[in-house]
């Protein structure tokens, strides 16, 4: 019985000493394996007299017992140390800032801007916005506005055609937005008022061109619109867009297809320290492009030209982006770089009103 008592103590207490679950596992093996001392102890019941294994089978199954309580009771310990070690190298400072939300993060592109500034200041004036596809007919995108097939003006637009279909015909990415104006001019019937915003693609690339960029063109169809009328939307225009309280515009002739007479329109400003201040100065830059709707771009669109007249003008989009938050290079606006859009980015809940400023 003491040799019991002494296998006791020091299992006992190697199941004390046990500093991990591995050490413990194997005390447990060196007791309770196959080849454990407490296992080959039980093996010997069998060849003891039925006395004798009524005595030690008692004790020693006692000794297991006892063992197994250890050995749990320990494994119980262990594990729940290793848990508070594991929670304390795991553990996260909750008094640390938090990230900014991405509403506070993320930045509005200046095209998406200014795209809304135009909405705002338009809508102001009555005009309905207008939309159409990217990709047109050449019937559309030229000969409905009085370009005539082989007409010189054609070279004008370096234009990305598609291949040509069976019949010959060909689609082509437009090459401004005029086509919506059509589109609207065929299904519409007048009085019509709309803007018409959107991508353009021309084969151009360097500082100030791009193979796509954004337009906005206007078109007013009535019985009585004019010249006047034209010149007063633009000024408006340009006040609210520059937010300033006066500027000076200066129409000079021009040509263009689809309008007679056509102009092309100055805006008064001052260059001063690589800044372009508007509504001041003895300057001038060119802003857009504008005229009288043509009689055949009316008739060709089923619309009687002895009826109603009416006016349209187009502006890129981007040009004005630059000139308003002093962007020296166009090619950025496509280069997808978070810095960049980081810096120029407008608040997604910052919307633009004329009440509250455009660009507040």
């Amino acid at each position: 019985m003491s040799d019991l008592q002494n296998l006791q103590s020091e299992t006992l207490a190697a199941i004390a000493a046990a500093s991990d679950e591995a050490a413990l596992e194997a005390v447990r093996l060196s007791a309770l394996g196959k080849k454990g001392a407490i296992s080959a102890l039980l093996a010997t019941l069998g060849k003891m007299s039925p006395d004798e294994r009524k005595t030690q089978g008692a004790a020693i199954n006692a000794l297991k017992d006892t063992v197994s309580t250890a050995l749990a009771e320990r494994r119980g310990v262990l594990k729940d140390a290793a848990l508070d070690a594991r929670l304390a190298s795991e553990t996260v400072d909750v008094t640390l800032p938090v990230r900014p939300a991405p509403i506070e993060t993320g930045r509005l592109h200046p095209i998406s801007q200014v795209m809304d500034e135009l909405t705002a200041i338009f809508a102001d004036m009555g005009f309905s916005i207008a939309e159409g596809p990217d990709i047109e007919s050449d019937d559309i995108n030229f000969t409905k506005l009085n370009f005539p097939e082989g007409h010189p003006a054609r070279e004008m637009h370096d234009t990305f055609f598609f291949q040509p279909k069976e019949d010959g015909t060909r689609k082509l990415l437009r090459t401004h937005t005029s086509p919506v104006q059509v589109r609207t001019m065929m299904s519409t019937t007048p009085p019509i008022r709309v803007i018409c915003p959107g991508r353009t693609y021309r084969c151009d690339s360097d500082q100030t061109h791009t193979p796509m960029f954004h337009q906005v063109e206007g078109l007013v169809i009535d019985k009585s619109a004019n010249l006047g009328h034209l010149k007063w939307v633009l000024e408006e225009f340009c006040k609210a867009f520059f937010e300033v309280p006066d500027v000076k515009m200066r129409f000079r002739p021009s040509f263009f297809p689809f309008t007679e007479p056509s102009m092309e329109v100055d805006i008064q400003c001052r260059r001063q320290g690589g800044e372009i201040r508007f509504g001041e100065g003895d300057d001038w830059l060119e802003i857009l492009g504008c005229g009288m709707v043509h009689p055949n771009v009316l008739r060709n669109c089923g619309i009687d030209p002895d009826e109603y007249q009416g006016f349209a003008w187009g502006i890129g989009i981007d040009r004005i982006a630059m000139l308003k938050y002093g962007m020296p290079d166009l090619r950025p606006f496509f280069e997808a770089d978070l810095r960049w859009l980081s810096h120029y980015g407008f608040r997604p809940l910052d919307l633009p009103t004329l009440a509250g400023g455009l660009s507040a």
